[in-house]
């Protein structure tokens, strides 16, 4: 009996195999080397380059890779919540909110170089938009090169990370109950104290998570960010590239990988909370 227990759990996990297989070998190994090469980058054990993170060009990387991330999620959160209530209030099987969620479907994962090459050809220094602005009322959009800066960055990021709130904050929208409204409606709450006393306190969880994923997604983005600065690192995903491929000083692979343990240290920490605020959120779906 307890054979034929286990050789069910074994069938059942089957199926699994694949999924585990791709963790193991796209996830696991990759952070399991980084972390031996981080704290053993000459098959020593050695601290130096985890100290390194701690001078000046690297925390200034971490900074603005933070200040980039949080700002983004802000505005991606912001936004993106306000969009995903206008689609909440339109029938479900209205041909305008089935256009939007298809659309964001698409700007969410619309990203890297193609994305950094619409923007350069639309707002760049030789862009449509930007030479258009300049002919008609010689006004330089392009000013003194800002799309190439961390403004620019928030700017470009923004143009994902809204699309991307919608698809993972609508289903906590979706989870509120007209029933809710209704009971706080007849016990006498206007609309406003309905949205600060019941919908504000439920949605909170979900929108804080949201704002998290959001987080981990701008600070673990690189693609972008490398096709727009061609120089200088703002960011810890380019200070990574330039200790890599840097000609100048070489022998900085165990250095990139110590930035790397700290980008993984940054996003576990990031997406444990999400899971916890995922779980309060879970407790009212149901």
């Amino acid at each position: 009996m307890p054979g034929s227990a286990l050789h069910r759990r074994l069938r059942e996990a089957l199926p699994l195999l694949p999924f585990l297989a791709i963790v193991v070998t796209f996830l696991l190994i990759p952070t399991v080397t980084v972390i031996v090469n981080a704290f053993f980058p000459d098959g020593a054990f050695s601290l130096e380059q985890i100290h390194a993170l701690f001078s000046g060009a690297a925390l200034a990387a971490l900074f603005k890779s933070v200040a980039l991330s949080a700002t983004t999620a802000i505005i991606g959160a912001v936004f993106g919540t306000l969009l995903a209530w206008l689609i909440l209030s339109s029938p479900a099987t209205s041909m305008v909110r089935r256009a939007v969620l298809s659309v964001c479907s698409v700007l969410a994962q619309f990203g890297g170089v193609a994305l950094a090459f619409a923007f350069l050809a639309t707002v760049g220094l030789n862009g449509v938009l930007t030479l258009w602005l300049q002919q008609a009322f010689g006004w330089n959009l392009a000013g003194s090169g800002w799309l190439y800066s961390l403004s620019g960055l928030i700017l470009v990021y923004s143009y994902f990370q809204i699309p991307l709130m919608v698809l993972v904050f609508l289903p906590a929208l979706e989870g509120l109950r007209v029933q809710w409204r209704e009971a706080a409606v007849s016990l006498g709450a206007s609309r406003w104290q309905y949205l600060r006393e019941v919908a504000a306190p439920l949605l909170t969880p979900a929108f804080l998570g949201s704002a998290l994923l959001l987080f981990a997604n701008a600070f673990a983005a690189y693609a972008t960010a490398a096709a727009l600065v061609s120089q200088g690192s703002p960011i810890v995903p380019l200070l990574i590239r330039a200790a890599l491929t840097s000609e100048v000083v070489l022998g900085q692979a165990g250095f990139a990988y110590a930035l790397a343990l700290e980008m993984i240290v940054v996003v576990a920490v990031v997406m444990v909370a999400y899971n916890m605020l995922v779980r309060r959120t879970a407790r009212w779906l149901r």
